[in-house]
């Protein structure tokens, strides 16, 4: 069968670069193989021993119900990624992810779709909002909330993107509604409401997660201010952000400063178009989580002490990039490559190896690199982001 599938594929993956390497003659996974060929076969500036930096939401346990279904990346899939973790969630028009909080922050972007979500905060403050392909929602630690799919031009429901501040973070861990009363005595229910313990009769026995009901009305009919307004939108409509642009794509970026609520998750939408880079940095103060919306694209981590690696990703993959580590992500497709990076902070930072080669007193930086003066004239006065040639 793999045979088969080989056949199919045109100039298929091997370990060889030049006279390095030797074709596969055992047997394979030229499909997996194809996905990422830079690891079948490595630049040459790629060296040492640099950890995965890889994880695609195709190989992560589809948890499914009658209302849809969810997958996640955690520190379990992917090990590098130890301050953030990520669900890839799809709600069906009615389908609910039940009433329930967790200890860490949940940031989201919505993929496809339209939803109805819904929060309290520690004040009794109630937050309903209606979002859609492109917005964000940000729900801090212990508040607790629920999402619900809805119908947007004949589209049955919707998918997004949850992102949590801890890598460590499981979809079965969080603190459900339906779970918590499963699990207390009825005559405690009772006590808690004032009603007859018969009032409970129908409550479920375990936890729902994601199950189906019906559609909701217009959100005008949902709307309850509760103690009164949230002091802070916990939607965003990211889309609507006015970009950063340059020739070869665009970025838009989001955290505290644009989108207050959002106190420990910052992250960019980045565009980068055929035959452009996101250029040659590294951010000084957190890791870097990316996801994948569209496109392909090339990477290489350069890990210090003479050790890089370069990863391969398509649409649904995940990246990973540790604190402080040069990189550059190249749109190796055909069409526009689209992807977030996500990080752990309320505040999105980066370096550019351009701008600081630039700023730095340029016969100091020929006599590092042997450069001529023209690589340094060129360099734009403002951070090039996102570069191409």
């Amino acid at each position: 069968m793999n045979n088969n599938k080989q056949t199919q594929i045109k100039n298929p993956a091997q370990p060889v670069r030049g006279n390095f390497g030797a074709p596969i003659i055992g047997p394979r996974n030229p499909e997996r193989e194809e996905q990422n060929r830079d690891t079948m076969a490595p630049p040459s500036t790629d060296h040492g021993t640099v950890a995965n930096l890889r994880w695609s939401f195709a190989d992560s346990h589809n948890h499914m119900t009658a209302g849809g279904w969810g997958r996640q990346t955690t520190v379990r899939e992917l090990p590098i990624s130890k301050e953030v973790a990520g669900v890839n969630m799809r709600l069906k028009a009615g389908g609910v992810r039940e009433l329930h909080w967790h200890q860490a922050a949940e940031w989201a972007f919505m993929l496809k779709g339209k939803a109805r979500i819904t929060a309290i905060d520690q004040d009794g403050r109630a937050f309903q909002d209606d979002v859609e392909e492109g917005d964000l929602w940000y729900f801090a630690t212990g508040i607790p909330h629920s999402i619900q799919g809805l119908v947007s031009e004949g589209m049955d429901g919707c998918e997004f993107l949850l992102v949590f501040d801890d890598g460590n973070f499981s979809e079965e861990e969080t603190f459900l509604l339906s779970d918590w009363l499963a699990h207390t005595p009825k005559e405690i229910l009772a006590k808690n409401f004032g009603v007859p313990e018969s009032a409970f009769a129908s409550i479920p026995e375990k936890d729902l997660w994601i199950f189906q009901a019906d559609v909701p009305g217009p959100l005008a009919a949902d709307k309850i201010v509760g103690a009164g307004p949230m002091p802070a939108s916990l939607s965003y409509k990211m889309m609507a952000q006015e970009p950063i642009r340059t020739k070869f794509g665009t970025v838009r970026v989001t955290d505290s400063s644009n989108f207050p609520a959002s106190k420990t998750i910052a992250a960019a939408l980045v565009e980068v178009e055929p035959g452009g880079m996101r250029e040659l940095h590294w951010h000084p103060n957190v890791d870097e989580w990316q996801y994948f919306i569209s496109g392909q694209a090339r990477m290489t981590v350069f890990a210090s002490g003479n050790a890089a690696r370069t990863f391969d990703y398509q649409a649904g993959d995940v990246g990973v990039v540790p604190f402080a580590m040069g990189h550059y992500i190249e749109n190796t497709g055909t069409e526009t490559l689209r992807f977030l990076e996500i990080f752990r902070s309320d505040y999105y930072a980066d370096v550019s190896l351009a701008q600081w080669l630039k700023y730095t007193p340029h016969e100091l930086v020929r006599a590092h690199l042997g450069i001529d003066e023209s690589v340094l004239e060129n360099i734009p006065d403002t951070k090039p982001l996102v570069v191409g040639f």
